[in-house]
């Protein structure tokens, strides 16, 4: 089966530096208001390098953010780029209810929608924060009216993960409801799915590995899927308390991470998800023509 030829996908969550998930000094979205915000500056740097480089990416709006800044959805849009959601509120999955995230995924849906004038096809959850807890996700997820999902971390994970070893993307059923997943990329090492391309993990490792690991995704054929939240561009935004461990993981490097974001953009081609998919269902359809049956 012909697969799309650009199989990289550059994406962006799109959130501000106060907003690091599970920590007793994560503020609460009542003080949010309140807080200095970096995620215009970021985020319009972000862009403006994503047009240099002639890249189009999926931005994951935190539906809070999109109320606040409708300026940067817009802009977005307007320069090619697919918007996708983020959930509203910006809470783990597996420390709401059913009912509580089906509320949060459809609030932030329509907010995207309203402002741009077409349909949201995408959602990520937040910290990728899906696990075998949460059997209702992908219902709730297909209630709300998503296509594709981008939210299941297969190896081990702080906030959860889900070690399905199922690293390319699939379909979901319930019912005469489907919804299509992809998974964070991961490359195995010793047998151990390790993720090399997005937050923490891309600042940790250094540029050669990342692009090593990248071409062994590629080589197997599946989409390479590259994350980013616009703090991690931003080594002098304010820091939340919190122990050295966490530090670590929040903060490491993050001086080197614009620098590995311009060497990435220029050495891969680059498509939406939303692109994928379409070039995906396309080569179906080919295939439906060129059978002889």
């Amino acid at each position: 089966m012909k697969k799309p030829n650009r199989k990289c996908i550059f994406s962006i969550d799109v959130e501000d530096w106060f907003h690091i998930l599970d920590l007793p000094s994560t503020p609460d979205i009542t003080q949010w208001d309140a807080l200095e915000s970096r995620v215009e500056n970021n985020f319009q740097r972000l862009l403006d390098v994503l047009s240099e480089k002639k890249v189009f990416a999926t931005c994951f709006f935190l539906g809070w953010i999109a109320e606040k800044y409708p300026h940067l959805v817009r802009e977005a849009k307007a320069r090619g780029h697919e918007i996708a959601s983020h959930g509203y509120s910006h809470r783990l999955v597996y420390q709401t209810t059913a009912q509580e995230f089906f509320q949060d995924a459809r609030r932030s849906k329509m907010i995207l929608e309203d402002l741009t004038g077409t349909s949201v096809s995408g959602y990520r959850a937040s910290g990728f924060s899906v696990t075998p807890q949460t059997p209702w996700f992908f219902e709730k997820l297909m209630e709300s009216g998503y296509v594709y999902d981008a939210s299941v971390f297969p190896a081990r994970r702080g906030h959860g993960g889900m070690r399905t070893r199922r690293y390319a993307p699939y379909v979901i059923k319930d019912g005469s409801k489907e919804i299509l997943e992809f998974p964070v990329s991961v490359a195995e090492v010793l047998g151990i799915p390790v993720c090399f391309f997005g937050g923490g993990y891309l600042r940790l490792f250094p540029y050669f590995l990342i692009r090593k690991m990248a071409y062994r995704v590629l080589k197997e054929n599946r989409p390479l899927i590259f994350y980013l939240h616009p703090r991690e561009i931003d080594p002098d935004h304010p820091r939340l308390p919190m122990n050295l461990q966490r530090r670590f993981k929040s903060y490491v490097n993050l001086k080197t991470t614009w620098q590995k974001i311009d060497r990435i953009l220029g050495s891969f081609p680059f498509m939406t998800f939303e692109t994928y998919i379409k070039e995906y269902k396309a080569s179906l359809e080919d295939d439906k023509d060129a059978d002889p049956r």
